[in-house]
């Protein structure tokens, strides 16, 4: 019991539950490594103890997070003040990025009062007597003169609600309402999880719906669970006292009339993410796969904006959203997968179109620059026609040779300018990371591997070595720069172009263990230990990932500073940014370095602070948020991502009535607020998942449980229940048309739902028949280097794509009937 209630505390799970009637308990041996990343020491009965005590009588006045959502009832830490503490919130420094420069504002002092009495409960059935609201409406339940709390309705979202685990030392946070969705609704049950020591939360029981359909919708006059003054069930009002600060990240200090004080920071955030202005259809695409006639071997950022300009103006797309295009791990072989990054935070520069560089028109040495450009012609002639696969490290040692001769033309005054305000812009983190990527030049790619003194950021070693190879330091920091300036005109084309988002930019789950980011926040991640996924009906022994996890911890005591710096680096040139596994802004599975999957256990995040920084940063880009929400789903989650606006992603081939009859769902029945898609990187394209290549596939690399006659039985009735859904809808007016025909019915049916995001698999346009990604492959299968190839398996080129005739009759069914290019003086600022 000692270390299940120790586990608790900080947030780690000593069982879960991988389907609602299955309980696994986790090791001991797992639970007292991950509290040992945690910081805490659980070795002995004693060492549990011991830290049990000091947890337990641990009292703070403040969490060291604080979120407050604009709007909304303040959390507990906050109404549950003593009455006559003073309260002052020193607002964040105008210099902060994202927000308007001028003077700084003036703090924001006041004095928490006690709170008005509770109005009578009014019994089941009846309604509260209205009062007049500040606007002179009525609005039922609140007492006259309290300022209200309108309540944000969520949006559709897939799943039963339950309360959800917060870790300790997080935000103090009130819970999304209690839902009680229509008859039919699915039902879900969570065991009921102590709340950490620490964290400030008002959890409210939310009761399980009834059974039968798979969308829970949670009606606009849902009252919030508590209210500022304890009383839950009825809608709740923001103190008189308070005054509301801007959204931002602030510092909010107290003092109680007994001469206790607490400071911590104050997280003020808008109520929900913007949303998508319009319904839209776009591509999606690993931009690597997608060479042109002018690439140097794989896809680069002059292909990104030449699609985004042609689909846009062409076919009226709303967006094209892209694989993550984070800094790779150096290297000879590096990891090609962009979703095992060096850093999150700053882009790679192999995605560098060298020559729309400004300076690049200005090299003297000519010979050289056109050496390097028939090098790169020839790799991407093998790519194209003599079956090589895309050979990353290649295209950046030709890259980097051409951008050593770029750098060396001096910037005009202009240039320079916007360059020093760029380092101005990052900061500490981008000297960081150009300082890293300079030593592992000279040490290799594994900073654990470098001499000692390098280990540390912050050592005087590594500060001598920041001296000596500083012209390397500005390299890379130049190459950060121009990388980010295409990213920026990239979004800049597809906005030029009518896009309604643009860019769609991709979140990966986390980094490297070797990389730049674990060794300049080393504080902040859980080393020794990585993130995967339990075993489950798909995969038996779970997954590990390889990516180190943040420390909940560190990350609520720092303000969360960190992911901030990520956010607000990834949105300063996204319309929309996607988040991979976006479940783990509320828990992820931890596995302890040299144990098997099976090994591992959930550790809370505090998901309220968690989105609160998401949404405050997506606000202050106007940047949509869609989050990848596939697999197992803890309760309650897709519940609180849609109550601030985040997106969910919805694939054709998984959304059936698991919780009924198990048949595809109908259109109509699909969420609105999703991305639609019939496929994704890791899944079949929709040709190999009609005709059932993806399983020969899968029987050829010897993945296959079951004989390939099984598992071939099993798709082809699959995909035989959804072509008969889309005949009987007449989706299908070629009649039996072949897989090219069955691809544009399938578009239809994606086009019939009410999803405001519709992504169509680029490679799906011309009927490559190979998934970019095998999950479960390594050696056996080129991941992450395939360019995008025709039905005969043949690679196309970025102008061969668009002239497909096959592309066309597919977007025909989703062009819009009017021009879509805005003209001069209406497009976006």
């Amino acid at each position: 019991m000692g270390l299940s209630r120790l586990a608790a505390l900080h947030g780690v799970a000593t069982s879960y539950s991988p389907s609602p009637d299955v309980t696994v308990s986790v090791p001991d041996d797992t639970v007292i490594a991950v509290l040992a990343a945690l910081g805490v020491d659980a070795g002995t009965p004693a060492d549990v103890r011991k830290c049990l005590v000091a947890a337990e009588s641990r009292s703070r006045l403040l969490p060291p997070t604080v979120v407050v959502w604009a709007g909304e009832p303040l959390p507990p830490a906050l109404s549950g003040l003593p009455p006559g503490s003073t309260v002052t919130v020193e607002p964040e420094s105008p210099e902060t990025p994202g927000r308007p420069s001028g003077r700084p504002p003036a703090p924001l002092s006041m004095t928490a009062r006690a709170a008005a009495p509770a109005p009578p409960v009014p019994p089941p059935g009846a309604s509260a007597a209205p009062v007049p609201s500040p606007g002179g409406a009525a609005v039922p339940g609140v007492p006259p003169g309290a300022s209200t709390a309108p309540v944000q309705p969520p949006g559709d979202a897939v799943g039963a609600s339950a309360p959800l685990a917060m870790p300790p030392g997080g935000a103090a946070t009130v819970s999304a309402p209690s839902v009680t969705p229509p008859a039919g609704a699915a039902t879900a049950s969570t065991p009921s999880v102590t709340p950490p020591a620490g964290a400030a939360t008002a959890f409210a029981p939310v009761p399980p719906p009834p059974p039968g359909t798979s969308t829970a919708f949670a009606p606009a006059s849902a009252p919030h669970p508590q209210r500022a003054d304890g009383e839950p069930g009825v809608p709740t009002a923001v103190p008189a006292w308070w005054i509301p600060p801007a959204p931002g990240v602030h510092r909010v200090h107290v003092r109680t009339p007994d001469h206790r004080r607490a400071t911590a920071t104050l997280v003020v955030a808008p109520a929900r993410v913007p949303q998508p202005p319009e319904r839209s259809h776009g591509f999606l695409v690993q931009l690597y796969s997608l060479l042109s006639a002018r690439s140097w071997g794989m896809g680069d950022l002059g292909d990104l904006a030449d699609l985004a300009a042609w689909s846009g103006r062409t076919l009226g797309s709303g967006f094209v959203q892209v694989n993550p295009l984070h800094a790779a791990v150096q290297g000879s072989p590096t990891d090609p997968s962009p979703y095992r990054p060096s850093s999150r935070r700053f882009p790679d520069p192999v995605h560098l179109h060298v020559e729309s560089i400004p300076e690049y028109g200005h090299v003297r040495d000519r010979a050289a620059l056109d050496d390097l450009r028939q090098d790169a012609a020839a790799l991407s002639e093998a790519v194209l026609n003599k079956g090589a696969l895309i050979d990353r490290d290649a295209v950046w040692e030709l890259k980097r040779q051409a951008l050593e001769l770029v750098v060396e033309v001096p910037l005009t005054p202009g240039r320079r300018a916007a360059y020093c305000d760029f380092l101005a812009e990052q900061g500490q983190a981008l000297e960081d990371h150009a300082l890293w990527c300079a030593l592992a030049e000279v040490h290799g790619p594994d900073w654990h591997a470098w001499p000692e003194a390098l280990r540390d950021p912050r050592s005087p070693g590594t500060a001598r070595a920041r001296t000596e190879l500083l012209d390397r330091v500005d390299f890379h920091c130049r190459l950060a720069w121009l990388t980010a300036t295409q990213l920026a005109a990239a979004q800049r084309a597809a906005e030029d172009a009518g896009m309604s988002v643009g860019i769609v930019h991709d979140l990966a789950v986390g980094v490297h263990p070797a990389g730049a980011d674990t060794w300049a926040q080393q504080e902040a991640f859980a080393l020794g230990m990585s993130v995967g996924a339990p075993p489950d009906a798909f995969n038996a022994r779970g997954q590990d990932w390889g990516l180190p996890p943040w420390r909940p911890d560190v990350l609520a005591a720092t303000g969360y500073a960190a992911y901030r710096g990520l956010l607000r680096g990834l949105l300063a040139y996204a319309g929309a940014l996607r988040i991979d596994h976006v479940m783990g802004l509320f828990r992820l599975w931890w596995v302890p370095e040299g144990r098997p999957p099976t090994d591992g256990t959930y550790v809370a995040q505090d998901a309220e602070a968690m989105l609160a920084v998401l949404v405050l940063e997506a606000h202050r880009a106007g940047t949509v948020v869609v989050g990848e929400d596939l697999g197992t789903v803890e309760p309650g989650v897709r519940e609180a991502l849609a109550r601030r606006g985040v997106l969910g992603t919805s694939v054709l081939w998984f959304e059936r009535d698991w919780d009924g009859d198990g048949r595809p769902l109908a259109p109509e029945r699909w969420r609105r607020d999703c991305l639609a898609t019939a496929t994704t990187h890791d899944l079949p394209s929709t040709a190999a998942r009609l005709t059932g290549d993806h399983v020969t596939l899968r029987h050829r690399l010897g993945l296959l449980t079951r004989s390939l006659e099984e598992e071939l039985t099993e798709d082809a009735a699959d995909t035989a229940e959804w072509l008969a859904l889309l005949a009987r809808l007449r989706m299908l007016p070629e009649g039996d048309g072949g897989e090219e025909a069955a691809v544009r019915a399938v578009h239809r049916f994606l086009l019939r739902t009410p999803a405001r995001m519709t992504g169509v698999w680029l490679p799906d346009t011309v009927g490559d028949r190979r998934p970019q990604n095998l999950p479960g492959t390594w050696d056996q299968y080129p991941n992450w280097r395939l360019p995008i190839a025709d039905a005969e398996g043949h690679p196309v080129t970025l102008e061969e794509i668009t002239a497909s005739p096959r592309l066309h009759a597919l977007m025909d069914v989703l062009r819009p009937r009017k021009p879509h290019t805005a003209p001069p003086g209406e497009r976006r600022p």
